[in-house]
């Protein structure tokens, strides 16, 4: 038996407790919480409330959450429309801020993109990031890497390598991965968690690991090699209501397996019916 004598093991002795002082602290924290949504609300930055920020450009219903990363060098940064920019994510062109960039614009973000909390986009030379591409927390995405070639000089003292990034559209980027200078990504690829991808990604593949290979891919001839090993999920239906869907949240197990019954019995009479 540990602790006072009287006392068993793992059994919580409760505190007196002061009334007042808790309801003082409920209120406290209800106000607290409460005035912390407003100042996200409020200190997020969209097209219409840019804030200290001048995008070159920034499309309808995109929204940077407050608190917001570092961001700098933004006119030479481009974000299309309806993008979701989480919480510290990090966006920056050029190495430092105030330098003149030149007329073009260094990072791109497509319509559509969401950039995870805590991501960061590191565009010292061009950066290219397709439309619908979803990215995790806490993924780097840089065109910019340290030399190492005098053996007598701080690596941190020597010329950065600097080589363009594209990621092509409708790409799923995991959490923690990282995209190193010099990567060309695909259409339609998934890069998994903690990734570390450089060189080339074909098209519609699967890639994991450090550094990054393709474990899996889809060509038009042979379909996806190898095989999933799961099925593809069933879309709900057009015209499915909230309602519907909570009444079948609210089913047991069998519920659900006698309703694929009637469902199956159903599909193989239409079959009958047309033959």
């Amino acid at each position: 038996m540990l602790g006072p004598p009287g006392r068993e093991y793992g059994v919580r002795v409760p505190k007196p407790k002061n009334t007042f002082s808790s309801w003082r602290r409920r209120l406290a924290q209800r106000a607290v919480h409460a005035g912390w949504a407003w100042v996200q609300r409020t200190g997020s930055v969209t097209a219409e409330n840019p804030g200290r920020l001048s995008f070159r450009a920034m499309g309808t219903g995109t929204r940077l959450a407050f608190p917001l990363g570092t961001v700098f060098g933004e006119p030479w940064i481009e974000l299309g429309s309806h993008c979701i920019i989480g919480e510290q994510v990090t966006l920056t062109a050029g190495l430092m801020p105030d330098l003149d960039l030149g007329p073009d614009p260094i990072l791109r973000i497509g319509d559509g993109v969401v950039l995870g909390r805590g991501s960061h986009v590191i565009a010292d030379t061009t950066v290219t990031i397709g439309s619908d591409c979803y990215f995790g927390p806490y993924v780097y995405v840089t065109s910019t890497n340290h030399s190492y070639d005098d053996p007598h000089e701080p690596i941190g003292k020597q010329w950065p390598r600097m080589e363009p990034v594209e990621i092509g559209p409708g790409c799923w980027i995991g959490t923690g991965a990282v995209i190193l200078p010099g990567a060309r990504i695909g259409r339609n690829v998934v890069v998994a968690a903690g990734a570390v991808v450089r060189g080339t990604v074909p098209d519609h593949a699967v890639v994991a690991g450090a550094p990054a290979r393709v474990v899996r891919r889809w060509t038009p001839a042979g379909g996806w090699r190898p095989p999933l090993r799961t099925p593809a999920p069933t879309p709900i239906p057009e015209g499915t209501t909230p309602e519907q869907l909570r009444a079948l949240a609210e089913l047991d197990e069998g519920a659900v397996a006698r309703l694929a019954e009637l469902d199956a019995e159903e599909h193989a009479g239409d079959v009958r019916a047309e033959s």
